[in-house]
């Protein structure tokens, strides 16, 4: 495989990564009562120590009571958890990398299979998380306006930690893909509407108080899907216009990259073009895109969980799409996971050294 046009240099704003390999966010659930352990930071220090240009983190939640369905995943406030945050973005600098926080509100959600809840009720545009879900309360205006507030100091409190970015997670039926979706946002009201377009108000408002705290020269990211978790074929944009409708005032409150959550990155978005979800974004805004989807393996992520095992697959057609200029960066998710050395292997072109996935890599911090 000819793999140079994944190891030049991508520079924007405070981003400028060594190669266009980004480690994907993957839930890990190592962080007891929220706070990142040592052996988090080490996981991290050595996908850096390993060539990763740019990394983001697990999904880590606001301050909001009910951001979290789990207790040991991160969070992104709190003087011990931002302590170990510190240490996090210490370890990766020190081993050459960049990295941002992907900062999270997982919305209405299901209850923690440990039984564990959070101290209050879990919040959404609506009390559903789908259609025939509820499990919590539809957020009253002042509890939306302290939402945007926290994702606006997490992002504050990220740069002051050194991070080099920030991604806000907007994707995967969590609280801002929940704003997004008609059959969880049913409002009225102005963070409601009939289309698209008027209920990309909430992830608006959350970008323009990011920008707002962090400036105009810190980059920012979103991560977007068009799927939701059971429903690889939904799509939230119908067409190349309701996309347009959906994006572009993301763009003008302040987004610098969009991250295109696609199941399998080959897959094209619409009819009449071999475009992906990221090259879709990249035409239709001008902005930087991250791709991703089954890179490097040949089987999905959410098929892990059912317990299926993927093999290393060709890079060729990513290559082939990265040079025609669809997107501009790579997020890899599973075989870094399992192996920290993924990159490196790849640029020495040591293919008979790479790694397959099973669900087992899903339980240890490797």
């Amino acid at each position: 495989m000819n793999t140079d046009s994944l190891f030049r240099p991508f520079n924007l704003k405070t981003l400028n990564t060594k190669n266009r390999i980004v480690m994907a966010p993957m839930t890990r659930s190592f962080s007891p009562d929220g706070v990142p352990t040592a052996d988090v930071a080490k996981y991290y220090a050595k996908r850096a120590a390993g060539e990763v240009g740019l990394i983001l983190s697990e999904g880590t939640v606001i301050n909001r009571p009910s951001s979290s369905a789990d207790p040991n995943i991160p969070h992104f406030y709190g003087e011990k958890a931002l302590a170990g945050w510190q240490d996090v973005i210490n370890g990766v600098h020190t081993n050459g990398g960049q990295m941002g926080p992907q900062i999270w509100h997982q919305g209405i959600h299901a209850n923690h299979a440990s039984g564990w809840v959070p101290s209050t009720p879990f919040e959404g545009p609506s009390s559903f998380n789908s259609p025939g879900f509820e499990n919590g309360v539809a957020m009253t205006d002042a509890a939306i306006a302290d939402t945007i507030a926290a994702f606006g100091q997490a992002a504050a409190d990220a740069k002051a930690l050194g991070f080099d970015t920030v991604e806000i997670h907007g994707a995967h039926q969590y609280l801002i893909d929940q704003f997004f979706w008609d059959a969880t946002n049913n409002r009225t009201d102005i963070w409601g509407g009939k289309t698209l377009a008027e209920r990309t108000r909430f992830a608006v408002e959350v970008i323009k108080e990011i920008r707002k705290r962090v400036g105009e020269d810190f980059a920012l990211i979103i991560r977007l899907s068009q799927f939701k978790p059971a429903a690889y074929d939904f799509k939230l944009a119908k067409n190349e216009n309701e996309m347009e409708q959906w994006l572009a005032p993301m763009v003008d409150a302040g987004i610098d990259i969009f991250h295109c959550s696609q199941r399998r990155f080959w897959e094209p978005e619409f009819e009449g073009s071999d475009l992906n979800f990221a090259g879709w974004a990249k035409k239709i805004t001008g902005k930087a895109t991250i791709s991703v989807g089954s890179v490097g393996l040949d089987g999905d992520f959410f098929g892990a969980f059912a317990g299926q095992s993927s093999q290393p697959s060709s890079l060729d057609e990513l290559v082939r799409r990265m040079d025609r200029g669809d997107f501009d960066l790579v997020a890899v998710g599973r075989p870094l996971l399992s192996d920290p050395q993924w990159v490196e292997k790849i640029k020495a072109n040591r293919t008979d050294e790479l790694k397959g996935f099973t669900k087992e890599a899903l339980a240890e911090l490797v």
